[in-house]
């Protein structure tokens, strides 16, 4: 390990910054041919590098980059994932979202720190071995995929054409925490229907928006009655996303003296690994009960809805004590000299990501830790450099003990 120190210690910092600055100055939305351009060029450095890279067909005529440096033999494998794709910059920029501006502290732009930082952490550690002339036993697997932000369709797409490694390290942000478990998501709908009377007469009425006042607090107070430990409900929440309310279901916004009679809530709920949709909706039907119970009159009806198409991202867990989460404590501790933390952490652990595919499909064991994620898909989204350089390191020296230095 003493080996594998020393030279993450002698990273090209600045050759370093440069790839990433290069990635974020491709405009690479999803689904359009930034995208594609940019799995291209991810192929096209990684073959420079001799590795074995190709571009990967994904559903609906998109790509994923993936690339294999091969061991010689005898070791583990590791995967590294990260998606290429990002969100739409926004309003409030002061600096050019594609500039890859760096400054002292940061680097800037769309997606560096969603999820791109990540992604170049995993490529520049494997080019600093390559370039210092060391080898590993074990494979190395790079998987800069696309569609995470569509359920994880790239990702998916990858697992299913059969790649597959012993371990896994998915790159999303965390700020460099070892995140050990992740939520599921699912989407729900609650209608409240009262009754309605003109203003004047309103204490005969029931009030579908004054109810529905009751009921927000009591939703985001939720967790879900099979969380089997701790951890897991630590993981659920619920949270309110739309209401609207007016008379009828046809929302007749027009007659505000009457009390409105009808509210439609929509939301998201997350919950842990081994928790189910159907105990969730159970828990749901008895805070209803209880705001039916205090709002006589009142009818409510709640459903689960489905995803419009795409997957969902699953839950995702692994052993705080597994190979994969031990190695890469290790390496932050020789890194930064503290230890990393580690488990069911938030705000991370409500996100999903691409390691619920590696686990639930690929069977694989791994963990989520990567660069960026206080400053994540914001206006001058940006990275701390001193946090982009001490991923590379790490990612290093867990390369060189999960596949063995040789």
């Amino acid at each position: 390990m003493s080996d594998a120190r020393t030279l993450a210690k002698g990273i090209d910092a600045e050759a370093c910054l440069d790839t990433l600055s290069e990635m974020v100055r491709h405009k690479s939305y999803s689904e359009t041919e930034g995208e594609k351009a940019l799995a291209a060029r991810m192929v096209e450095i990684m073959t420079e590098m001799g590795l074995e890279a190709s571009l990967e067909p994904v559903p609906g005529g998109r790509f994923n980059a993936i690339g294999c440096w091969k061991g010689t033999g005898g070791g583990k494998s590791l995967l590294f994932n990260g998606h290429l794709d990002t969100n739409p910059a926004t309003e409030g920029w002061t600096v050019d979202p594609w500039g890859g501006l760096v400054d002292e502290e940061f680097i800037y732009g769309i997606g560096v720190s969603n999820m791109k930082a990540g992604d170049a952490a995993s490529l520049c550690a494997v080019r600093t071995l390559i370039e210092n002339g060391k080898r590993l036993k074990g494979d190395v697997i790079l998987t800069y995929v696309v569609g995470e932000l569509q359920g994880g369709v790239g990702t998916l797409a990858a697992v299913k054409q059969g790649v597959k490694a012993d371990y896994f390290i998915n790159s999303e942000p965390s700020d460099l925490q070892a995140i050990t478990m992740h939520a599921a998501a699912f989407l729900y709908t609650i209608e409240l229907t009262g009754k309605t009377r003109h203003l004047s007469k309103r204490e005969e009425a029931v009030d579908a928006i004054r109810a529905a006042c009751d009921l927000v607090p009591l939703l985001t107070e939720m967790t879900f009655s099979d969380a089997p430990s701790d951890d897991h409900k630590s993981i659920n929440r619920v949270h309110v996303g739309t209401i609207r309310g007016a008379l009828s279901r046809e929302f007749h916004e027009w007659r505000a003296p009457q009390v409105a009679d009808f509210v439609r809530m929509t939301g998201s709920g997350r919950h842990g690994p081994g928790q189910s949709e159907a105990v969730a909706l159970e828990d749901f039907r008895k805070v209803l009960d209880g705001l039916e119970a205090r709002w006589p009159g009142l009818g409510t009806e709640v459903r689960i809805d489905a995803a419009d198409g795409q997957p969902r991202m699953p839950a995702f867990e692994v052993p705080k004590d597994a190979r994969i989460v031990t190695a890469l404590n290790a390496a932050y501790e020789a890194v930064r000299g503290t230890p990393q933390p580690t488990g069911a952490i938030t705000p991370p652990g409500f996100f999903g990501t691409d390691a619920g595919h590696l686990y639930a499909l690929g069977g694989m064991e791994g963990v989520v830790c990567g660069p960026g994620g206080k400053y994540n898909t914001m206006p001058d989204e940006r990275v701390e450099i001193a946090d982009y350089l001490d991923m590379i390191r790490i990612y290093l020296i867990t390369m060189c003990d999960i596949c063995e230095l040789q």
